[in-house]
C-alpha cells in the first residue's frame, strides 16, 4: 500500500469558539487528483489555510511526507513542494508571460538576481516547456494584464510548476471562464496529475463531473462523503445539505 503524500489527521480550528473544521481526516495519495466540494460554510477556505500554513489547528495534525507542518512558515511549505493557486489569478500584470515564468523559474530569494540575474540554457528550456504545457506559446510576449481570465488561470498555475511542486491546491478554477476555456482548464488539471498530487475545490458540478476523479464532501468542518461524482451526487446527506447554505469561512 503506498503512503499518502498529505494527510490531515483529526483537524479541528476554532475561531473564537466557532468550529470551522471539526475532526477532519484526509488523505491525498501520490499524482492522485482530487475534487472537494461542499457547500458555503463547509470550510473548504479553513481546510487549505491549514495546510499551507495560514492557520494553525486548534487540534490535529498535517502531515507531509512523513512530516508534520505544524509550526511550519507559511513561505517554508511552499519550498517544501506545496503549491496553491488562488481564485484570483495572482500574476504580474504589467510583465509578459514569458517574464512572469523566468522569474518563477529563478526562484531565487534575491531581488538583484530575480531582477537582473540571467537564466541559464536549462532555465530557459524549462521556461519554453511551460509555456507549452499551459498552451501559451503564442501569447508569450503580450503583456499578462491583457490576457484573458483563463489565460491568466494557467499562467498561474505554470508559475506555481515552475517550483516542481509535489501537490498543487486550486481553488475554483473556472469561476468566470467560458466554456472552450474551462474544457481546457480540465485538461490541464488532468495532465497535471501523476506527476503531481493535484487538488481541486470548485463550485462548477458540470467541471467537477467532468475531472472524473474522486471527490470528497465537506460540511461543517469535516467529511461528510467520498467517492465518485455519481456516489456523492445521490448520496441523501449530500442533497440535504446543498439546500442551505452559508458564506463560507
Amino acid at each position: 500500500m503506498v503512503a499518502p503524500l498529505l494527510e490531515l489527521r483529526g483537524v479541528s480550528v476554532s475561531f473564537d469558539g466557532f468550529w470551522a473544521l471539526n475532526d477532519l481526516n484526509l488523505s491525498l495519495a501520490p499524482g492522485e487528483l482530487r475534487a472537494v466540494i461542499g457547500p458555503n460554510g463547509a470550510g473548504k477556505t479553513t481546510f487549505l489555510d491549514v495546510i499551507t500554513g495560514k492557520v494553525r489547528p486548534t487540534k490535529g495534525d498535517v502531515v507531509f511526507r512523513g512530516r508534520s507542518l505544524l509550526g511550519i512558515a507559511e513561505h517554508r511549505i511552499a519550498r517544501l513542494g506545496i503549491g496553491r493557486k488562488f481564485q484570483t489569478p495572482r500574476v504580474y500584470q504589467n510583465l509578459s508571460p514569458r517574464r512572469n515564468l523566468e522569474l518563477a523559474v529563478k526562484g531565487s530569494h534575491s531581488p538583484f538576481n530575480l531582477l537582473l540575474g540571467s537564466l541559464d540554457s536549462r532555465q530557459r528550456q524549462r521556461v519554453q516547456e511551460l509555456l507549452a504545457v499551459v498552451g501559451l506559446e503564442a501569447h508569450a510576449s503580450r503583456r499578462a494584464g491583457s490576457l484573458s481570465h483563463g489565460q491568466k488561470q494557467w499562467l498561474e498555475i505554470a508559475m506555481l510548476l515552475a517550483q516542481d511542486p509535489y501537490v498543487l491546491l486550486v481553488d475554483e478554477p473556472v469561476a468566470g471562464l467560458s466554456e472552450e476555456e474551462t474544457e481546457r482548464t480540465g485538461a490541464l488539471l488532468r495532465s497535471l496529475a501523476g506527476d503531481h498530487t493535484v487538488l481541486v475545490i470548485e463550485h462548477d458540478m458540470d467541471f467537477i463531473r467532468e475531472l472524473d476523479c474522486p471527490v470528497t464532501v465537506l460540511h461543517e468542518g469535516h467529511v461528510l462523503c467520498e467517492g465518485t461524482m455519481e456516489t456523492v451526487q445521490s448520496d441523501p446527506r449530500v442533497i440535504e445539505v446543498y439546500l442551505g447554505v452559508e458564506d463560507d469561512v
